[in-house]
Parts: structure tokens; sequence; C-alpha cells
């Protein structure tokens, strides 16, 4: 739990937990003598207790005290108990204090963490004085020591700068602490009441800090090698390749941006890095193969999935838990991110290639930005484009993002939305720290874990963590749609509407033949409707002027309602008895001349490809992009539209 502890070593002391789950004192003198001491009754998991150790160099003993901080009669009672310590601490400088660790080595300039502790601690103090049994159990108890408050040596608060890697002491000492590989802060503590949720109004009781043993922010590896981006070079999605025998490639993935304030293009790709960061080294193998097998399809492991399971230090995704069972929260992209490549799954990096690669086949020039370019520059970013591409999936989407798109097309931008479960999540980029960013899974949603009552808010910036759709700020406020079903064993198609006859959409059809269905066809599923859909819904914020131009049908119960869409017809949830299991393709204009198309699928990019780009999706894309890339305004339609859109659409007979 703490300590002072040199495991390679055998020096200095901590106060643990053995494999037996007991309170346990250790002690070594770096010659070769250890002592440990340890109370008979082990702890309780997931359980607050107040635990200490003193220790009387002059007597050779030390005392251990626990007592659970709880009013519940059953969790046990308090426990204290002396013992003779025969090594001793020794005269050798202790340079490090270690908290939910201890030092496992030092050499090269390199200090080195083990003994990891997975639990939340609060509060911890250091005292420069021993105490009796009697005063160890007082505090237990939470009555004070008087002469403590003279030998107080370090009292650490973490309570203090909660989005900090930094945690304070308020001895007086000035021994503050530095966090390694960002453990969850604004975790409740032990004396949270229950009458606050946000930590910011009751920082008290918000006082721990939740420590995991697989924890990790920055690989902290060595240079290998450095590229300088050449001068002139084309902004655009890059890899290194790296070779190596009896291995597949692997490839490090990096954004090039145009040069500063040089827009070489009217449309800008706006990469999904959150997103990338979300799903970072996702472990198929280690969660509950029931979640995907319930959608219909059975997992398939691929190299990096099998790497992954065998090495778990490259860390884990937003959607994995912690080796104790809670939920990670925090993700960075400085490590090495396996599934960030171009043999990546569908929903993530992989299935953005299929769009990228469309630009490239089609000749159209596009400068590329990311989530966190927008995030940090905001507006500014975009005001040289007028057309704003997403990919497959922006499912990941902080509060500066969603204001710069809006702004974007309030003063005429254009945005195509060209995926499904977009601005789902909120999400927080770390002020200070590059390259982290913060999700809290709170109240509803699609999601692999739950946040804990009281743990909503997140520690980065203090905002309210989970869905945006929960914070009055819908998707389909600003792309006209939102998430509503998923399923990722086979893809469907689409078929258009009525009111695809809208004069205001006829830039859409240019060369297309309006069949009876489209898009029954792709490299996911074999059709562009699929793995997530999103629906039109006037009741979620969907705009009454909005032309629903095309949905999808023919989906199978395998594609299912998302969770927060049950509602009053919960056993109702399959694709087969639930129209509202679709996708909605929509087009609607914006107040200041500006545009959004939305497809609502993070299946379509995947069918831009088929017969070589030749195909209806590749051409509704197209025509979508031209119209866009027009400087002339898309006018509001009179008020005798602004009716409300029906999305029944045209039936084969």
């Amino acid at each position: 739990i703490a300590g002072t502890w040199d495991e390679s070593r055998s020096l200095g002391f901590a106060i643990e937990i053995d494999e037996m789950g007991r309170l346990t004192f250790l002690m070594g003198d770096g010659e070769g003598k250890v002592s440990t001491a340890n109370l008979p009754t082990p702890l309780l998991e997931r359980q607050w207790v107040f635990v200490a150790a003193s220790y009387s160099a002059k007597d050779r003993t030390v005392v251990l005290h626990q007592s659970p901080a709880c009013d519940i009669g059953d969790l046990g009672s308090a426990e204290t108990g002396k013992f003779d310590i025969t090594a001793f601490h020794g005269k050798r400088a202790q340079r490090h204090f270690f908290i939910a660790a201890h030092k496992a080595s030092g050499g090269d300039g390199l200090l080195l963490a083990g003994g990891h502790y997975n639990g939340k601690i609060d509060s911890p103090k250091l005292y420069a004085c021993a105490l009796s049994i009697e005063e160890m159990a007082s505090l237990g108890c939470g009555a004070a020591v008087d002469r403590l408050n003279q030998g107080v040596s370090a009292d650490w608060d973490f309570s203090i700068d909660q989005g900090s890697d930094i945690f304070k002491d308020v001895s007086g000492n000035g021994l503050n602490g530095r966090l390694v590989n960002m453990p969850a802060r604004a975790m409740k503590g032990f004396n949270w009441t229950g009458r606050f949720h946000d930590w910011r109004t009751a920082p008290s009781e918000y006082g721990a800090i939740h420590f995991h043993d697989d924890d990790l922010y920055d690989a902290g590896w060595a240079t290998d090698f450095t590229f300088t981006i050449p001068s002139g070079l084309e902004s655009g999605v890059y890899a290194a390749r790296l070779d190596a025998q009896h291995a597949s490639p692997a490839y490090v993935i990096f954004f090039v941006r145009p040069p500063k304030g040089q827009a070489t293009s009217d449309v800008v790709y706006l990469a999904s890095t959150a997103t990338y960061m979300a799903y970072a080294n996702q472990s198929l193998i280690a969660r509950d193969p029931l979640d995907e097998m319930s959608m219909g399809s059975l997992l398939i492991f691929g190299e990096d999935d099998l790497f992954l399971n065998e090495n778990p230090e490259y860390g884990k995704s937003l959607y994995d838990l912690h080796s104790d069972g809670s939920g990670v929260c925090y993700s960075s992209r400085l490590r090495p991110v396996l599934n960030m490549s171009p043999n990546a799954k569908y929903w993530s990096f992989g299935g953005d290639g299929y769009l990228t690669g469309w630009l490239d086949a089609l000749g159209i020039n596009a400068d590329v930005i990311t989530d966190e370019d927008l995030h940090n520059e905001g507006e500014s970013i975009l005001a040289p484009y007028r057309v704003v591409l997403t990919g497959c999936h922006p499912e990941y989407v902080s509060l500066a993002m969603w204001d710069a798109l809006k702004i974007h097309l309030g003063r005429g931008g254009r945005l195509m939305y060209l995926g499904g479960n977009g601005f789902y999540w909120r999400t927080a980029f770390h002020p200070t720290l590059p390259g982290l960013i913060e999700v809290r899974r709170a109240e509803d949603g699609s999601r692999a874990w739950s946040a804990e009552a009281g743990e909503y808010f997140m520690s980065t910036t203090g905002e309210y963590g989970g869905m945006w759709r929960r914070q009055d700020r819908t998707p389909n406020q600003l792309v006209g749609i939102g998430f509503c079903a998923q399923g990722f064993m086979c893809g469907s198609y689409y078929q258009w509407c009525p009111d695809s006859t809208d004069p205001r959409v006829d830039f859409v059809f240019d060369g297309v033949t309006k069949s009876s269905k489209f898009g029954d066809y792709g490299l996911s599923g074999n059709g562009a409707a699929g793995q997530e859909l999103d629906r039109y819904d006037l009741s979620l914020g969907s705009p009454r002027h909005a032309v629903v131009i095309a949905t999808s049908t023919g989906h199978t119960d395998n594609m299912v309602l998302a969770k927060e869409e049950f509602g009053a017809m919960h056993w109702m949830i399959g694709g087969t008895e639930n129209n509202n299991v679709r996708s909605d393709m929509v087009f609607f204009e914006t107040a200041g001349g500006g545009a959004v198309f939305s497809v609502g699928s993070i299946s379509w990019p995947m069918s831009l490809p088929i017969n070589d780009y030749d195909n209806d999706v590749s051409r509704v894309t197209r025509n979508v992009l031209e119209r866009f890339r027009d400087p002339e305004p898309f006018p509001l339609p009179s008020s005798e539209f602004l009716g409300v859109v029906s999305p029944k659409c045209l039936v084969a007979k």
C-alpha cells in the first residue's frame, strides 16, 4: 500500500496486503534480514477499511491496526496487534516513498516499480513518531491524538487539483507526490455521503485515488528512429512500416496537417483520433465473447488480438476492465496502439481507410486534421474549409469539438457525416497532459462497463460524463440522426423514401438510378447499412425541415435496438419486428447557408470500393461532396415545408 521498500535490496519498510488478503508490515535492513508481521483476519474486497502501522525503532516493535469504515455490523470489527521486529530499518537513506507500489529496481537511471496495489487509497499520512495500541485504536475510531499534531511528516490530500498528475502534501513540509500512469482520480472516498455527486461541490468526499496495476499513460519507450516531415509533403494519413522476421508488418500511423494557416483544399477530413484512442488495444479475448455473439457474430481473433492477450503491458482500451474489474476511464496515444492499423477492425481506423482510399481513387484532394487538433484550436481550424468529412465512427467527441462544428455550420460550412453511432460519448482531453482522454460511462447507453454511482464527473475537466444524449446535445441536433441499433453479423440495403423527390435534394441523384434498393453490397456484411445505425427522430431533436432521402430495411434480428432505445417497446428489439431498427440518410440546411448530409451507418464507407468505386453509394457520396464544395449558399426552406417528415419509404413490388 505504501512505504520505502526496495525489493532489489530488501531494504526499507512497507505496509502491504499479502497473498492471503492480510494486512502486513514488512521491514528489511538491506543486509539480508527481513521481518514481517500481519494481522490474522483478511481484509474484505471492495470495502473501505482504515489501516495503519506504527514502528518503534527503540523497542523493535510494530503495531498494526485495521477497522472497517462501515456502519453495517457484519463486516468485521476493529483489530489491533503488536509484534516484535528483529530486522531494523538501518541508516541507509531512502530517496523515495511509494504509494500503491514499491521500488523494484533503479539501475541505469530508471526507477522501476513493482508490487502494485489494486484499489482505492484515501488520505494517507506519515508521522515521525510511534503510536501505542491505544492511540492506534483511537485513530481508527476517528478520534484525535494530540501529540500527532506536532509529528506529521506528510499529509497527502488527493482531493486537491484532481485533474493534475501531482498530489499535494498539506502538512507544510512540501512533500508533494507525482502520479505515474494516471490512476483514476475524482473517486469517491471513504466518507462519501451521497448528498453530492459532483466532486467540485464536495471535494472533501472525493479524496480517493483508484490505483490499478495495469494503468498506463506514457510507455516511456526510448526513441529508435525519427522522421522529419519533408517540406511540401501533402496533408494526409501516413504510416511508418516496421518489418521483422517471422512476423507481419507493423504500422505506426501519423497524420500530416497542411502548413498552419495554409489550407490546400476546400475539403478537410476529420480523423477520429479520439475514437481511435478509445478503442486503443481493445482486447476482444479479455471481454465476454457473448457480448458480440448476442449480436450474431462469433469472434474471430487476429494476430494482434492474440499478441495483446499475451502482452497486456501495452495498456487497455476504454472498452476493457482493469484487473480488479473496474472500468478503464483513461486512454492515451503515448504507447504502441496495435489496432490503429490498416488491418484493424472495420468500425475504427480500418474502416476509415476505405473513405480516404475513395478520396485518393477519385482524385479528390482533401486536407487532414485530427480530433485533437479540432479540440485544441476550435472553429478557427475549420475556417478555411467549406466541407468537413467525418469517418465511419466519430463516436467520442469533446465539447470544444462539438461547438466548433456547430459554429462551422452556422457560418455557412458543410458537414458530411459518413458513418454511424457518432457524437455519442462526451469525451475530455486532459488540459496539460498531451494525448490523454477520459470518458465516464454514466447512467445509460450501450457500454462495456458502468461508472460507479457518484463517479460520473470527469477528473480532468470536471465535466459531467456519459452520453451526449443525456445532456441535451443529442447527435440528432447536430447531424439530424442519432444512434439507435447495432449488429455485427450482416449488413443490409437502403430504399429511397418518397421525400427523395424533393427538389432540394436533386443534386444527390446525378447518375443514380432510383431502383427499389441500393447499397446491397459492401466489404462489411455485404451491405452499406450495418454494424451500428442512426435514425431520424423528431423527439430527439432531428430538424423538422430535414429531408429523409433513404432508409435501410431488411435487417435481421441480429440487428438490435440500442439499450437507450428500449422504452415501452423493449420486447421488440430485433430488425424483423421493430421499425426503429434502421438507418436514415438525411439532408438539411443550416441557418448560415450551410448544410448537413448524414448516412447513419458505420458500414457506408466499406461499400465505396465495390466495383472499382463505380456504384450508387460512391456516386451519391461524390454528388453530395461536389454540391457541398459549391460556394452557392443553401437557402433554408420556407415555412410551408417545415412539417413533420415521414421516414416511410418505397417498397419493392
